[in-house]
């Protein structure tokens, strides 16, 4: 059905493309779109003063489950850039090549210089079929290691800075300040779990592998790529288990996503709930409040340190 609703929007695009194509021609200022709050961040940093950097998926909303409307499209048609993370997130950038001119839109993969994990293992989760549109093959959660989000700037510097080499220096200038504060953040998880014995944490759904690899840990989850999948009660039984058997004294849930599965399992094996966002939306009031990818993460490794010890 998704798939029938983006062909109907990519036909209605198309019709917006001619009224778009010429106001982009009379307008000289870079405009950036880009699909969830990681990539409007990362953007933005770079671009600076510029131009206008867009979010394309509103706040709140679950990133995995998102498809463009014909308004959407017509957005991202009249932008110079977009800037999206992989295929394997936003699945429907493939098909936007049908009503977008790509020599005028630039699409920028952020991710494409890493090598992304396979997917979690599968661990008896209960399936819909909207669930199943949304399997992943592979791990897209490359943002929350500071180091792989270190990439996804540099990506994003170089492609704008080949495209648009009159704003090159900037470009750099920008990234290089703000690739300064990710190595900060990169520094201060290395020192909180160098010398850690309790290295396993459990999460509400696996977004923190390339987290948990980075810095030695191991991420056990509740849910697998997507936070709709809900485990079934055998996998319950089995994180029941595991909880005690590792000792683990805080499970992990999402502000942004159903924690019910999360509280259950807490309240059945007695051991407290915390915050670990996975940054794939920020609210409204964060927003407001001037939180930010660093920020967020700085308070994810608060709370992870409550559970590596």
């Amino acid at each position: 059905m998704k798939k029938i609703l983006l062909t109907s929007a990519l036909l209605i695009g198309s019709v917006l493309l001619g009224a778009c194509g010429q106001s982009k021609e009379t307008n000289d200022e870079l405009k950036i779109m880009t699909t969830f709050y990681p990539m409007y961040e990362f953007s933005k940093q770079v671009v600076g003063d510029e131009g206008d950097v867009e979010l394309l998926i509103p706040a709140g909303t679950e990133a995995h489950d998102y498809e463009p409307s014909a308004k959407d499209i017509a957005k991202i048609s009249e932008a110079d850039a977009l800037v999206y993370n992989s295929a394997e997130l936003e699945t429907w950038v493939d098909r936007l090549g049908e009503s977008i001119d790509t020599k005028q839109t630039t699409f920028i993969e952020a991710a494409a210089q890493i090598d992304l994990m396979a997917g979690a293992e599968d661990h008896d989760h209960e399936h819909d079929e909207q669930e199943e549109e949304h399997h992943h093959a592979h791990d897209p959660h490359v943002w929350v290691d500071p180091v792989l989000a270190m990439k996804e700037v540099e990506t994003i510097r170089d492609v704008l800075s080949e495209k648009y080499p009159e704003k090159k220096a900037n470009f750099e200038k920008n990234a290089a300040a703000y690739l300064e504060e990710l190595q900060t953040l990169d520094q201060e998880f290395q020192a909180a779990f160098k010398d850690a014995k309790n290295k396993t944490f459990v999460t509400q759904h696996a977004a923190f592998a390339y987290l948990a690899k980075q810095y030695g840990l191991t991420q056990e989850s509740i849910a697998g790529i997507s936070p709709d999948e809900e485990p079934s009660p055998s996998r319950l039984a089995e994180l029941k288990h595991y909880v005690e058997d590792h000792h683990v004294k805080v499970i992990y849930f999402e502000e942004n996503a159903s924690s019910k599965v999360a509280e259950t399992l807490a309240q059945e094996t007695g051991v407290s709930l915390e915050v670990l966002n996975p940054l794939e939306s920020l609210t409204n009031e964060q927003l407001k409040a001037g939180e930010n990818y660093v920020s967020v993460m700085r308070d994810n490794l608060d709370a992870l340190k409550a559970s590596i010890q």
